[in-house]
């Protein structure tokens, strides 16, 4: 199975954790993938560095780099 979620920020962030235990902990959907489109929409270039708030949040949450 093949999911695609829209998500952002710490809701989306949170949200795709909890997916992802579940299809972890469900024998059935092991296998599954999924494929997040995230919000670029608050995206800012700062002295030079590109900051993207969303993006940043649901990678390090679903890296374990927020608790």
């Amino acid at each position: 199975m093949h999911i695609t979620a829209l998500a952002g920020g710490v809701g989306g962030a949170r949200f795709l954790r909890g997916v992802r235990h579940h299809l972890h902990s469900t024998e059935q959907l092991a296998d599954t993938t999924v494929t997040v489109v995230g919000n670029t929409g608050d995206d800012i270039t700062l002295f030079g560095l590109r900051v993207c708030p969303d993006l940043d949040t649901v990678l390090y949450t679903l890296g374990d780099g927020v608790h």
